[in-house]
Formats: structure tokens, C-alpha cells, sequence
């Protein structure tokens, strides 16, 4: 029909992460010898990493860089003509795009990089290599047996814009932080679960966490052991617990370079077409953690800084709607 306005691409879910790491090595200690990542594929720069369940090429890249930062986020569609949708759908709105030729990002077919409304490089690929299936390798298991990436957790000045973005794009709307006035955070979906992205207010846009899903609560607990017997403790910013959002059982952690990781399991199935909205009150001490463990300031104050489509940092925007953590009920301590 004239007029009509182009269609979104039908994104499957979130399918990988590019992360800027100083120090290559050490990153492989964190993510592979500690976490048990496994390593698809190495070259001198960069690592393609993934879990055990995963069963296209990589769900992290670790590339080797001067600063931390994020390189880009990336969604799996449905296929090739998504592409080109992709393409009109955020060249209606003046953004730029970048058509990436099959195989510069080693496994992966043809794709588009944009810089989205909120300011992020996003990637849009509907094909990919699939390597050995390692579901039943349990010889190779070690560390917190990481079995997928879940979700991307994203800081953005105004949360509300962000959800309205994100719906335009189909996303559904599994949980909220709210009061009668502002949208604090939100949790959205394609594949049938709690979330593929979520929103935390804050200085943005920046990365807060890339959440990685494990099959059992004791894994969690398993690599905080390893951690403490390692000495590495301090790896450990927040939990264990149970979040009130979502009810999963989390740790969230910090590599050698300060990027922040979930190891997340135990949330739910939102496949219904008539799935109901969870909404908490910014009031209810649970939302954050059920068991009311406190959040930390660091958990709201420090994230990854965002790259744009030519590889520098995106300028940061301050926050533009009331602070969760000022009129939360968890604050700092019990």
C-alpha cells in the first residue's frame, strides 16, 4: 500500500555480542578456562566463544582492543528478506546502515549493521555456521556450564522511549519496574522467554550486562566457588539470589575488564499470545531481589561503553527521568 511505512525485521531473538577486551589472554582465563566457555574458533585479535547448548558458531566475541567497551549487539532474524527490511526500516529513519558481506564476521552469512534509535550498533544476520553439537559432551563441561546467551541489558536515559522502540520491532512485554508516573525498567521479548533485552535508566547508552543463561541454580553457586578457591572473589559484584523480576536465581560478575556478566537461570515461558504483564512497584523491595539482598551502587552507576558503526565511543546522555535507586524501596542496605 503507498504510504505504508516499512515493515520491521521479524527477529528471532538475541543471538550474539561483541565485547572489547585489553587484554586477550587474560580475558581467555575469565571466559574460557574459568567460566567454561568454549572457544569455536580463535585468531590473533579475537576469540568467537559460546555455550554448551548453542548451537550456531559463537554467542560472544572477545576482540582485543586499547579501552573496554562494546562493539556491537546482535539478533538473529527470521531470514534473508529480513534483511533488506532492516535496511529500509531504519533508513525510513534517517539512521545509518551498513550492508556486511557473509564471512567478515568468521561463521556468519550476510548481514546489516545499524545505529539504532537509542544509539547502539546492532546487527541483524539470519544465517550462521553450526559447529559440533556439545549438548551431550558433559567430559567437556567445566566451570558454570554455561549453556546459552539469554538476554542483553542495556542503560538508555529514557526507558520509556527505549520500550516504545523496542515494540515498534515486535518485542513483547514480559515485566515492568513502575510507578504512576515513570517507567523504570522494562523486560522484552521475541523468543518465549522472560527477555531478550531489558532496560535499566541510567547515563546511556551504554552495555549493563550480557545475561547468559545456565540449566540449574547449583552452577550458579558452583562458580562462585571456583572463584573463591581461585582467589578471584572480587569477580563477584552482586548475589548470589533470586531476582523478584523474571524469578530467576542469578550472580552477576565482572571480567578483567569491568564488563559485566549475568549467569541467570530459572526464569519462565512467555508464549501465549495473551501473555499478562508483570508490573512491580518501584516500592516493592522484592522486584530486585526476592530474597531482599541489597543492590549495590555500583550495580546502577557503572556499564561498557558503547561503539558506534566506525568504531568510536558514543557520547554519553545523561539520564533524563527520575533515578530508580532514588525512590526504590531496596536502596543500598537492608
Amino acid at each position: 500500500m503507498a504510504g505504508s511505512p516499512p515493515r520491521c525485521p521479524d527477529i528471532v531473538r538475541a543471538a550474539y555480542a561483541e565485547l572489547i577486551v585489553t587484554d586477550l589472554d587474560r580475558a581467555r582465563w575469565f571466559w574460557v578456562d574459568v567460566l567454561g566457555f568454549v572457544i569455536t574458533s580463535a585468531e590473533p585479535d579475537a576469540l568467537y566463544l559460546r555455550g554448551y547448548d548453542e548451537l550456531t558458531h559463537h554467542n560472544l566475541i572477545l576482540r582485543a582492543g586499547s579501552d573496554p567497551a562494546l562493539r556491537r549487539l546482535a539478533f538473529r532474524a527470521r531470514g534473508f528478506a529480513d534483511l533488506g527490511a532492516a535496511e529500509e526500516f531504519y533508513g525510513a529513519r534517517g539512521l545509518r546502515t551498513a550492508r556486511i558481506p557473509a564471512g567478515e564476521t568468521p561463521g556468519v552469512g550476510e548481514a546489516v549493521r545499524v545505529e539504532d534509535p537509542l544509539g547502539f550498533t546492532v546487527e541483524f544476520f539470519c544465517s550462521m555456521i553450526h559447529p559440533e553439537r556439545l549438548q551431550q559432551r558433559y567430559d567437556l563441561r567445566r566451570g558454570a556450564e554455561i549453556a546459552r546467551l539469554d538476554h542483553f541489558n542495556i542503560v538508555v536515559p529514557d526507558v520509556r522511549a527505549a520500550f516504545e522502540y523496542y515494540r515498534s520491532l515486535g518485542f513483547g512485554l514480559s515485566e515492568t519496574i513502575e510507578d504512576e508516573r515513570t517507567l523504570y525498567a522494562a523486560w522484552m521479548y521475541r523468543k518465549q522467554t522472560v527477555h531478550d533485552v531489558a532496560f535499566t535508566g541510567g547515563d546511556g547508552p551504554r552495555l549493563h550486562h550480557l545475561g547468559f543463561f545456565a540449566h540449574e541454580s547449583h552452577q550458579v553457586l558452583r562458580i562462585c566457588d571456583i572463584l573463591g578457591s581461585l582467589r578471584a572473589e572480587g569477580c563477584i559484584e552482586r548475589g548470589p539470589g533470586r531476582h523478584g523480576v523474571s524469578n530467576a536465581v542469578y550472580v552477576y560478575l565482572r571480567d578483567p575488564d569491568g564488563h559485566r556478566l549475568e549467569i541467570y537461570t530459572s526464569d519462565y515461558y512467555t508464549g501465549d499470545p495473551d501473555h499478562p504483564v508483570l508490573r512491580w512497584s518501584v516500592k516493592d523491595p522484592r522486584r530486585r531481589d526476592f530474597w531482599g539482598n541489597a543492590v549495590i551502587p555500583s550495580w546502577y552507576s557503572e556499564a561498557t561503553t558503547v561503539l558506534d558503526l566506525d568504531g568510536k565511543p558514543r557520547p554519553v546522555t545523561p539520564e533524563k527521568q527520575t533515578a530508580e535507586s532514588s525512590v526504590g524501596a531496596d536502596g543500598f542496605s537492608r
